[in-house]
């Protein structure tokens, strides 16, 4: 715990019940790596340079690399409310600073459809602790992306839905202004994949250090506290590159690769409870084969963490290694067969097939002591 709050950039600062409940508290299966203590090494050192304030790191990595691991781990070692918000093609402005909605008497309300009745009176009580995205995610058991399109459904037929009259509007601010207002961490994800280049424009001017954004109803500044963490895949051939002017505003940037061996196998050691360090050091080996030749041979799936997990778990509960290789890492990462002959080869040529034949009659061996020769 002591190593941990050393990196407390604002130890003076108070959080809210609330604002304590984001702060992200790093899981036993936590394994501190060496670009999360380098990131916060480096961040701690210059919080208080001014111009050389480190508030824009940028993680890009392939799929599965923990980068959104490492976001949350970042959360816990500063003490900073952690959120997210994940980008989409056709994010507009309202996605970036947030949406006026007409707030409807009582009398309206219960004339419309339940569920903007719900969604409503839902923005109408929230507290100041939720963006609208947040609320409708809740409200509707919807993803993030899913509600920011509702909302901008739900915003047109409000206004339908008033005849006309006149109404008050209030302002809802977005997961971002959130962050930003309020000095959280927040998890910026694929923002590559934004189209729109005024909603590029709002966000580089937003992540300038003395940055500011201009709402509906005010202009707000930068929280000294707010930290934004950028996480991007890695470009495949034909991929939107990371916008120019977005990677300029970033002070640290780090390349997102696996894991160590070890600490992959210690990883899912805790994840999962299985202890066979021989198996997983098989498992390991044929995981990073994989995510090696998938991406020397532009395949674009990957091979990482969170398949090591389900994998390693489906052989605890008593699965072959080899044949749930193919449900739970080959074919998360292709179903095409040339990419999959691809692969397949690529562990014949490291002996990894007949290692994981190997451990798996060991482990059955084990199992039924009545095998043994």
């Amino acid at each position: 715990m002591m190593q941990e709050q050393k990196y407390y950039l604002s130890p003076e600062r108070q959080l809210t019940d609330i604002e304590e409940k984001l702060v992200w508290k790093k899981p036993i299966s936590h394994k501190t790596s060496e670009e999360e203590r380098r990131i916060s090494q480096e961040v701690k050192r210059n919080w208080n340079r001014g111009e050389m304030k480190i508030a824009n790191i940028l993680l890009e990595g392939n799929a599965g690399s923990g980068k959104t691991q490492l976001a949350k781990a970042l959360s816990a070692s500063f003490g900073l409310p952690y959120t997210k918000v994940t980008c989409f093609a056709d994010m507009d402005k309202s996605d970036i600073i947030g949406a006026i909605l007409p707030v409807i008497s009582s009398e309206q309300l219960e004339k419309l459809d339940p569920v903007l009745q719900s969604v409503l009176k839902a923005l109408d009580e929230n507290n100041g602790f939720q963006s609208t995205t947040g609320i409708l995610m809740e409200a509707l058991g919807l993803t993030q992306v899913q509600a920011a399109l509702k909302m901008k459904q739900l915003l047109k037929l409000a206004v339908e839905q008033t005849n006309g009259e006149a109404v008050e509007y209030r302002f809802y601010p977005s997961e971002i202004v959130r962050a930003y207002q309020k000095g959280y961490l927040l998890e910026i994800q694929e923002p590559n994949v934004i189209r729109d280049a005024a909603v590029l424009m709002a966000l580089n001017s937003a992540l300038e250090l003395d940055g500011s954004i201009n709402l509906p109803t005010e202009i707000i500044r930068r929280h000294p506290d707010f930290i934004a963490v950028i996480t991007t895949n890695r470009s495949y051939v034909g991929a939107r590159p990371l916008n120019e002017a977005l990677r300029d505003r970033v002070q640290h940037s780090e390349k997102m690769d696996l894991p160590t061996k070890e600490v992959m196998v210690e990883r899912v050691k805790v994840k999962t409870g299985y202890q066979d360090e021989k198996v997983l050091s098989v498992l390991a080996d044929t995981i990073k084969i994989l995510d090696t030749t998938a991406r020397a041979n532009a395949i674009k799936g990957v091979a990482g963490m969170r398949s090591f997990f389900y994998w390693t778990d489906a052989i605890a509960g008593g699965a072959s290694a080899k044949e749930s290789l193919y449900h739970k890492v080959i074919y998360k990462i292709t179903t095409d067969s040339e990419e999959i002959r691809i692969l397949e080869e690529a562990l014949e040529k490291h002996g990894l097939i007949t290692n994981l034949e190997a451990v798996t009659s060991e482990v059955k061996k084990n199992e039924n002591p009545a095998m043994m020769p």
